[in-house]
């Protein structure tokens, strides 16, 4: 199995460095590995993020541990570029790194070099060589706000490299009842159900968000509709929305900004009636649609919207429904969302809905719409769910500190 694991690394190496030639995002990843000077340090405190999604769910822990234990180093690194890239520079960390490529040799040069006294994973993400080098050095080793579903290889007959992967882990803070359950059957009990961490970060966001005047210019005291990290497939049915109610004023922020993308964008929408935000002091009383066209506004956006659409449930899963939700708004997204625990409660509490096309998201749309109590309701419903679930962060901590 080892074998195979191995094999499939290198592999996988292979075909992003042939992408790389032409995609980006594969570039970064490649070029972001080349070179790289590590700094040495000396009980350093390790947290590793797959990307940017998961940075900002395991910032609450980060920044405390950080408050707590100011004399020691903070060392974090991603596996993809779109954490990477975007957080690099982050004051919270005294290094950041691509993780580099998961290799018995890398992990020993790593482990060597930054000499952790711990690693905190925030979610997913299990490297063989990394866990198995900092099990043999009795480098304890966190998973923060992990998810287990019955179909992950973990729980496949095939998956006994990924369970011993498992039982390098030190403790387990998961999110759920199922996923202890599922970790318990695999006699796996160091495990504490805490929740998860980013209902601390959207809810502290929603109580002190950070205002953006020319949102609020432009929002005038009209009613908003914010589609946040959207995609192609996304943007086609919001468009539909945006000529059925002309009297609403849409905000859209597309997961990627690249100016093929934006152009895309633009062109969907009623001529003369979109501008990127890069060009909101040349706004019009006419201009009814706002187009974001950079990266780290929208967990503040949503203070200025009536609902909210997240985009990516047409294709592999939805993005932060809990961002929107924490500030009061219905959130409507794709029916690619059964992976994600929120999602599922959202929908039971009639505060999210999911649709499959756009006579789907029209009727959605038009019941909130026409409905203002229901809409209100939904919203109430919403941001109670996530105030209801704070406090992973201080339940992790605690247990972490004592053994700092």
């Amino acid at each position: 199995m080892l074998l195979l694991y191995n094999t499939g690394v290198q592999l996988y190496f292979i075909a992003i460095y042939f992408v790389s030639f032409f995609n980006k995002k594969a570039r970064l990843w490649i070029n972001g590995r080349k070179n790289c000077v590590l700094i040495r340090y000396q009980d350093s405190i390790w947290f590793h993020f797959a990307s940017l999604g998961e940075f900002e769910q395991g910032g609450p822990v980060l920044e405390e541990i950080k408050r707590l234990h100011p004399d020691n180093k903070i060392v974090i690194t991603f596996f993809s570029p779109s954490g990477y890239e975007i957080r690099k520079n982050t004051p919270l960390a005294d290094a950041v790194y691509y993780l580099p490529l998961d290799t018995a040799a890398n992990a020993r040069e790593f482990i060597n070099a930054i000499q952790p006294k711990m690693a905190i994973f925030t979610k997913y993400e299990y490297w063989y060589h990394f866990f198995n080098e900092m099990h043999n050095r009795e480098i304890p080793v966190y998973v923060i706000s992990g998810i287990f579903r019955p179909k992950q290889v973990f729980f496949k007959w095939y998956g006994s490299l990924h369970r011993r992967m498992l039982g390098f882990v030190n403790w387990f803070f998961v999110q759920d009842d199922r996923s202890k359950t599922l970790l318990q059957q695999l006699g796996i009990n160091n495990v504490t159900i805490s929740g998860d961490t980013r209902f601390d970060r959207v809810w502290a966001n929603a109580q002190q968000p950070k205002s953006i005047p020319a949102v609020e210019e432009f929002k005038n005291k009209n009613k908003v509709f914010i589609a946040g990290s959207t995609w192609p497939p996304d943007e086609k049915l919001i468009a539909a929305l945006v000529i059925q109610y002309p009297d609403w004023k849409f905000i859209i922020a597309p997961h990627e900004i690249g100016e093929d993308r934006i152009v895309k964008l633009i062109e969907l929408l009623p001529e003369g009636s979109t501008a990127r935000y890069s060009q909101i002091s040349n706004l019009k009383s006419q201009i009814s649609n706002l187009i974001i066209d950079n990266i780290g506004m929208l967990s503040s956006l949503y203070q200025y919207g009536d609902i909210a659409y997240i985009g990516g449930g047409f294709g592999a899963g939805i993005h932060n429904t809990l961002e929107a939700a924490a500030f009061g708004l219905p959130v409507i997204f794709g029916p690619n969302y059964s992976k994600f625990k929120e999602a599922n409660d959202l929908i039971a509490l009639q505060a999210g809905f999911s649709i499959n096309n756009e006579v789907g998201l029209k009727t959605i749309a038009e019941t909130l719409i026409n409905d203002e109590r229901l809409c209100i309701d939904a919203g109430i419903k919403a941001s109670n769910y996530v105030e209801t679930n704070t406090g992973a962060t201080k339940s992790i901590v605690d247990s972490i500190n004592a053994v700092i």
